[in-house]
């Protein structure tokens, strides 16, 4: 995202099933549980509105173990 603030997609691989009230934390970001894993994915705007949600996982509690843009079209 250098040099700019287009949306790209992003998703987010995090350990266990996150509780619905959890994932509305991040209101931005689509949630689903997929084996152990719960997976959010959505458009990201900015270098600056990716830290934050790294900080809200991290202020969560919630680990991330795969995290990648979504191939451009």
């Amino acid at each position: 995202m250098p040099g700019g603030s287009a949306a790209r997609g992003y998703e987010f691989r995090v350990v266990g099933c996150v509780p619905e009230a959890v994932a509305e934390a991040f209101p931005e970001l689509e949630a689903v549980v997929l084996g152990k894993q719960t997976v959010f994915y959505g458009d990201v705007i900015g270098e600056a509105h990716l830290f934050g949600l790294l900080a809200r996982f991290r202020m969560f509690g919630l680990l991330i173990v795969e995290m990648r843009p979504f191939p451009s079209a």
